[in-house]
């Protein structure tokens, strides 16, 4: 079987329109847009499509653009299950096309179930993170019909060096995972800003989280005009600074273990590079981001690389899974006893 180099273009159209998606997700979470348009599915009481474009003002810009590239994926996404239905013959990939469709389509309702619910934090983030991981599936589509796929060999590597690796891969894919998760219970729960200090936090690198340290922060807050920060926030988001340093421990080792090993090709340890590329960006818009007070664009873009981040990570973890497999243990040696002597 060969790949279908059409539908394999289609299906990377897919995946970065998605990730588009989620920059226009962010943007309608960083303005405060997201009850904007307060009724779904429809804008103002008309047919989305036929909203003008004279009335998208104000947070209706954000909102209203955001639900018309929803609709935008989730039609290039009907499309291709039903292309890879009719013509990729293995199996699994023509069901994990249904499952793409399947979650884009319940990533639909949890984005309506947001605004009719006005904005319920289990919801928001159960959509958020429903979006990263309908991201990953149409990586994974993009990834099995492409030449690459159908073509690569699998290069045996030594055992333990292929252990580590994957190790590595797998805990660097996980944790930057786990740590857009947090961001999303950050963001939708309003922590985003519990400490407006950066690389300390609320002075400390290890905050306390007393009284006296709670007063501290607060009195910041109050000099910057902020609302007062709960115990809870402040917690949720210095875990997601101690999620991003693990993550950023996990991905620096990976590409060590990747350019230290003469067996890994010269592609797969300029991913591991890029991968520390995309982290120091991200690790800077982070500081940004608390920097600035959320300055809209810096936040969304916060977001938006994370996505990339996660997506390259996981593009890395299936490009080590397919290319290369443990070598073959040495056959034993079988040890035969002279005729007559029993053997050992």
């Amino acid at each position: 079987m060969t790949n279908n180099r059409p539908l394999h273009l289609f299906a990377n159209v897919t995946a970065v329109t998605t990730l588009g998606l989620i920059f226009a997700g962010a943007l309608v979470t960083s303005t405060g847009s997201g009850l904007s348009v307060p009724d779904w599915p429809n804008t103002y009481g008309r047919f989305m499509f036929a909203f003008p474009w004279s009335d998208m003002v104000g947070g209706i810009i954000f909102e209203h653009s955001h639900r018309m590239i929803a609709s935008v994926v989730g039609l290039l996404t009907a499309v291709l299950a039903v292309w890879i239905w009719r013509s990729d013959a293995r199996a699994w990939v023509r069901w994990l096309g249904w499952a793409a469709l399947a979650a884009v389509i319940v990533q639909g309702v949890l984005g309506g179930l947001t605004v009719l619910f006005l904005l319920p934090t289990p919801i928001s983030v159960l959509h958020g993170a429903l979006a990263q991981t309908f991201f990953l599936i149409a990586i994974t589509l993009a990834y099995v019909t492409s030449r690459e796929f159908f073509q690569t060999g699998r290069i045996p590597v030594s055992g333990g060096a292929h252990h580590r690796l994957r190790r590595w891969a797998w805990a660097a894919l996980g944790l930057v995972y786990l740590q857009l998760l947090i961001g999303a219970v950050m963001r939708h729960t309003g922590s985003g800003l519990a400490f407006t200090d950066f690389p300390l936090t609320g002075g400390a690198l290890w905050p306390s989280f007393g009284p006296a340290a709670m007063e501290q922060v607060n009195w910041a807050h109050w000099q910057l005009g902020l609302a007062e920060a709960t115990r809870g926030q402040m917690m949720i988001h210095f875990l997601h600074r101690l999620t991003a340093l693990a993550a950023s421990i996990a991905i620096v080792g990976l590409a060590l273990n990747l350019w230290r090993n003469p067996e890994i090709d010269r592609r797969l340890k300029m991913m591991g590079a890029v991968s520390v590329v995309l982290l120091l960006v991200q690790i800077s818009l982070g500081a940004a981001t608390v920097l600035t007070l959320r300055q809209y664009l810096i936040t969304s873009g916060h977001v938006w690389n994370g996505a990339a981040l996660l997506g390259w990570s996981y593009l890395l973890v299936l490009r080590l899974l397919r290319h290369y497999a443990l070598e073959p243990a040495p056959a034993r040696l079988q040890v035969l006893a002279p005729e007559g002597v029993p053997a050992a």
